[in-house]
């Protein structure tokens, strides 16, 4: 993958199909301490013992489309890379926390890419679950979470093309606006 925002896609997609209602999307810049930090949590069925610990290992997968899963080795592979790590905590029943650091000035840092777009897509794909989005530079915050966009809207849905429209520009307008100094 290109950039951070195609795992963080792939990441969420597997909390979809793991059952997920409600997938928790954090990412922390910290360039004061040289971190990127994308930690994604879900409430989906979680993983076993047995399939936590050979979920690094690129012939497993739960899928029956394919025999690969490739998404959270190219995750650890990339956070490795940089000289940081990835690290899982799931169980049944109880969902599923994955957290990658990453050192944030290394030159073998992938860009993050488009947030919004994959962000406002997930939201758009996936009707039926929420989306807490956190972002944090520099201990400046945004968040949105659709649980409050889907009480504001009432019937209207979250996956309407102008709803999604609007979705993706105000992640990208607060986004602008917290990587603005001052």
């Amino acid at each position: 993958m290109q950039e951070l925002s195609l795992n963080i896609l792939d990441i969420a997609e597997n909390s979809t199909r793991a059952g997920a209602t409600l997938v928790e999307i954090a990412v922390t810049e910290d360039p004061d301490r040289d971190t990127l930090t994308i930690a994604v949590r879900d409430n989906g069925c979680g993983m076993d013992e047995k399939l936590l610990k050979s979920v690094r290992d690129p012939f497993t997968t739960t899928r029956t489309t394919r025999r690969v899963g490739l998404g959270v080795p190219l995750l650890e592979e990339a956070a490795q890379a940089t000289g940081g790590h990835l690290s899982i905590r799931s169980a049944p029943g109880k969902g599923t926390e994955l957290e990658a650091v990453f050192g944030y000035s290394h030159i073998d840092r992938m860009p993050l890419g488009d947030l919004a777009g994959t962000i406002s897509a997930l939201i758009q794909c996936h009707e039926g679950v929420d989306f807490l989005y956190t972002h944090v530079f520099r201990g400046r915050t945004f968040r949105l979470d659709t649980r409050e966009l889907r009480e504001t809207l009432g019937d209207v849905p979250l996956s309407a093309p102008d709803v999604v429209l609007w979705i993706r520009e105000y992640i990208e307008e607060n986004l602008k606006e917290i990587y603005t100094e001052g």
